[in-house]
C-alpha cells in the first residue's frame, strides 16, 4: 500500500539521523506530535549488507535499529548498500517486520560509507543506484520505495542525476540541497529543490519531491515547500531537544523541557542500553537544557554525571 499518496500536502518527514533518531527518541517524538499534522518517521540508516552477513551479536544490534512502535506510523526503514542482492534481502526483511515503506540512502557523505560505494557514492554510479531501486522493489513488491540523495557529488549534477532515479519510478525522492563535497559546511540551497520539481514535471513523473536542509521548524518548512512547489519537507537537526517538532508549539517552559529529557533518558535506558554506549544520550543534554537562566550550569553538571540514572536524579532535583 502506498501511504505517501494519501498524505495531505505539505507533509513533514523526520530525517534519519545515526545515533539520534533511535526508537527511544522516535517514541517520544510520536507522543508529542499533533495528530493533525501529516508526518512520516524514518529509522536510522541500516546496513543491508550487515543484515545479510553479520554474526548473531551484529544482527542483534542492527535489528534494534529496525524496531518501532505503531505510534510512529507511517514509518519507513532506511537501508544502505551497493549490493543489489543484499538490498533485496534487506527489503524483504523490512516488509516482514511490518514497515510502511523502504528508503535507499544515496546521500550520506561520510567517508566510510562512500568508500563502500554506498550513500552519496552512488551518485557516481547511477547504474548501480538504479539496480538498487529495482532490488528493493523485488524484495518488497508491496511497499513504496523512496530515495534520499543530494544534488551531486562534487558539484551540482541534478540535471543528469535526478532523471536516472526517476526512470526507476520511486514514489518519493528526497533532495538534500547540497553536494556530497559540501557536507553541511554551506547553507542548503533550496532553489535546487525547486529545480528538482521542474525536472520531475518535465519528465511527467508521479514521484513526490521532498526538500531537506537547514530547516528550523515547521513554519520554516512550510515556507520552503511553498516557495519551491515541493510536496513536503524533511527535518533533521530541528528535532534536537524538541520532541514537540511536529506540534507547532513555539515555546516550551524549562520545567517541561526537563521532564521531557527525563522521559527521553528513561526510554533510552529501556530501549537502547546494552545496544549502544549510554554516553550517546549526552549529546541531547545541550539541546534540551538551553535558553534560560541557570541552564548552562545545569548542563555542565549533567555532562559530568557518570550514569544516566545520576543524570535523571539531577534533573528531578530541579523540578
Amino acid at each position: 500500500m502506498n501511504f505517501w499518496t494519501k498524505l495531505p500536502k505539505p507533509f513533514f518527514v523526520l530525517a534519519p539521523m545515526e545515533d539520534v533518531t533511535d526508537v527511544a527518541f522516535r517514541t517520544l517524538i510520536a507522543k508529542y506530535s499533533d495528530p493533525s499534522i501529516p508526518r512520516v518517521f524514518y529509522t536510522e540508516f541500516t546496513a543491508a549488507d550487515g543484515l545479510a552477513r553479520a554474526d548473531e551479536a551484529g544482527q542483534r544490534k542492527l535489528r534494534k535499529k529496525l524496531e518501532f512502535d505503531d505510534a510512529e506510523r507511517p514509518i519507513v526503514a532506511q537501508l544502505f548498500s551497493a549490493n543489489p542482492q543484499y538490498m533485496e534481502a534487506g527489503a524483504t526483511l523490512c516488509a516482514e517486520l511490518g514497515f510502511d515503506g523502504i528508503d535507499i540512502n544515496m546521500g550520506c557523505p561520510a567517508d566510510p560509507i562512500v568508500k563502500q560505494g554506498c550513500g552519496a557514492g552512488l551518485i557516481r554510479t547511477p547504474d548501480v543506484a538504479r539496480e538498487l531501486i529495482r532490488a528493493v522493489k523485488r524484495g518488497a513488491p508491496n511497499l513504496p520505495v523512496s530515495v534520499k540523495t543530494r544534488i551531486g557529488y562534487n558539484e551540482n549534477e541534478l540535471e543528469a542525476w535526478l532523471p536516472e532515479l526517476l526512470a526507476e519510478d520511486p514514489v518519493v525522492v528526497i533532495i538534500h540541497a547540497r553536494t556530497r563535497k559540501e557536507m553541511s559546511s554551506v547553507p542548503a540551497r533550496w532553489e535546487h529543490v525547486a529545480r528538482a520539481v521542474e525536472i520531475r514535471d518535465s519528465l511527467k513523473s508521479d514521484a513526490l519531491i521532498v526538500g531537506n536542509g537547514d530547516l528550523q521548524n515547521l513554519a520554516d518548512a512550510r515556507e520552503k515547500v511553498n516557495a519551491t512547489n515541493s510536496d513536503g519537507a524533511m527535518l533533521g537537526r530541528a528535532v534536537f531537544g524538541n520532541p514537540w517538532l511536529f506540534s507547532d508549539i513555539e515555546e516550551v517552559e524549562p520545567n517541561e523541557k526537563m521532564r521531557a529529557l527525563i522521559e527521553h533518558i528513561e526510554l533510552f535506558q529501556k530501549e537502547m542500553t546494552g545496544f549502544v554506549n549510554d554516553a550517546l544520550m549526552k549529546k541531547h543534554f545541550k539541546a534540551y537544557i538551553n535558553g534560560w537562566d541557570g541552564a548552562k550550569d545545569l548542563r555542565v553538571s549533567l555532562m559530568e554525571t557518570e550514569t544516566l540514572t545520576d543524570a535523571k536524579k539531577l534533573l528531578e532535583a530541579q523540578l
